[in-house]
């Protein structure tokens, strides 16, 4: 996935399929990742999350040689990778929006996480009604000698 200095000297083609294949990467590494937030594995999480951001680099680098690849731009001017980079572009479209449902996943399971505390926080808060010397009520941390 690393792209050495001889990437420089790739043809047009080599270098799209290259990007095709970084790309098709990543959307498995996103379809991943989808499984992990499912199963709420924040150990495998972290592990993808890395593998991920390493390939979005040099996806990156990669877009960043083509971009200044003389031949590429006569090529896409003239008219001869139209397929090729419509099926890139679908490929990135398809990760982009793949993406936004894990990102919609993330989100959910934090507001499960706030309603839990929350939760966890009344339920404790409950069940620590105790009455001071003068028989009132008290509750919460502070009837534990407790200041947050």
């Amino acid at each position: 996935m690393s792209l050495g200095p001889d990437s420089q000297g790739l043809t047009s083609n080599e270098l799209l399929v290259q990007q095709h294949q970084q790309l098709t990467t990543l959307a498995q590494i996103i379809a991943n990742e989808k499984h992990i937030l499912q199963q709420h594995d924040p150990q495998a999480l972290l592990a993808i999350s890395q593998e991920k951001n390493t390939l979005l680099i040099a996806i990156q680098q990669l877009d960043q040689t083509i971009g200044q690849n003389q031949l590429f731009a006569q090529d896409k001017a003239a008219g001869k990778l139209t397929q090729e980079l419509a099926e890139i572009t679908d490929l990135l479209t398809h990760c982009q929006q793949q993406n936004l449902i894990n990102g919609q996943i993330i989100q959910q399971s934090q507001l499960a996480v706030e309603r839990m505390k929350t939760s966890l926080l009344e339920n404790h808060n409950k069940s620590a009604i105790t009455y001071d010397k003068k028989g009132k009520k008290s509750a919460g941390l502070s009837s534990l000698g407790l200041k947050a």
